[in-house]
């Protein structure tokens, strides 16, 4: 029996692997870099050293002033999946990037629309 054949072109059955800023230290690092607003989300993005870290990293963060804990779980959960749509495709290799969830707004914003404030944001942050 032979092993399934994957497609010879177009997009990999795998998509590419983010990493997860966990560290205090990357948060703030990220901070005081480049920023970007929109709507739904703040984007704090930065270009890492040569030999610090590879591939893209990504941290989410939402205040106290998001919500209770399940308003600010679910933010998270929907900057998550933002991010896994968006930055395999527009995130640069050795950046990292910091997703902000907005009060009221990236909870209960439509999915079409958060897609949307993020590409906006990367191309003015790459810009």
């Amino acid at each position: 029996m032979k092993p399934p054949v994957g497609p010879v072109d177009g997009t990999p059955a795998v998509s590419v692997c983010l990493h997860v800023l966990k560290k205090r230290a990357d948060f703030v690092r990220a901070s005081s870099a480049r920023r970007q607003g929109t709507p739904g989300i703040h984007l704090q993005a930065r270009k890492r050293a040569e030999g610090e870290a590879e591939g893209i990293r990504v941290g989410y963060t939402c205040s106290k002033k998001v919500g209770n804990a399940v308003a600010r779980n679910r933010a998270k959960r929907r900057l998550r999946e933002v991010a896994r749509a968006v930055l395999p495709e527009m995130g640069l290799d050795g950046w990292d990037y910091v997703l902000v969830g907005r009060k009221d707004v990236t909870a209960t914003l439509p999915f079409d629309t958060l897609i949307a404030d993020l590409r906006r944001a990367l191309k003015k942050v790459h810009a």
